[in-house]
C-alpha cells in the first residue's frame, strides 16, 4: 500500500511529465525494450523518494533535535540531506544509462549580457 505522501506525487502533474519527457526521449534516441522502460520506472521511484526528501529538509531543516532518552540531548544533521545527494548521484547515474542528456536548444537569451 502507497501511503498519501508518495500518491501525492505519484498523482502530480510533475511526475506525469517528467515520465511521459523520459519515455519520449527514449523513443527519439531508438532506445526500445522493457529493460529501459523499468529503468525510467526506476527513475520515477527516486524522483519521489527525492521530493519526499527535499519536503522533510523543507520541514525540519537541516538539523534535527535528537532525545535519546538516556538524558543526552540536542541537535544533529537530519540525514535527509546526505540521503538527498545520494538519491541525486544514482538519478543521474540512470540518466546515464538511459542515454538521455540535456537537449542543446537555440540560445534562450539567458546567457547573453
Amino acid at each position: 500500500m502507497v501511503n498519501e505522501a508518495t500518491q501525492k506525487h505519484l498523482n502530480s502533474e510533475l511526475y506525469s511529465e517528467i515520465k511521459t519527457d523520459l519515455l519520449d526521449q527514449l523513443d527519439r534516441n531508438g532506445t526500445t525494450g522493457k529493460y529501459y522502460v523499468d529503468l525510467v520506472c526506476d527513475y520515477m521511484d527516486l524522483w519521489i523518494t527525492k521530493s519526499l526528501l527535499v519536503e522533510d529538509i523543507q520541514e525540519r531543516g537541516v538539523s534535527v533535535e535528537y532525545d535519546n532518552g538516556g538524558g543526552q540531548k540536542g541537535r544533529k544533521k537530519n540525514d535527509s540531506v546526505e540521503q538527498r545527494i545520494k538519491v541525486n548521484a544514482q538519478m543521474l547515474k540512470l540518466l546515464s544509462e538511459l542515454g538521455i542528456k540535456p537537449t542543446q536548444t537555440g540560445g534562450d537569451g539567458d546567457d547573453e549580457m
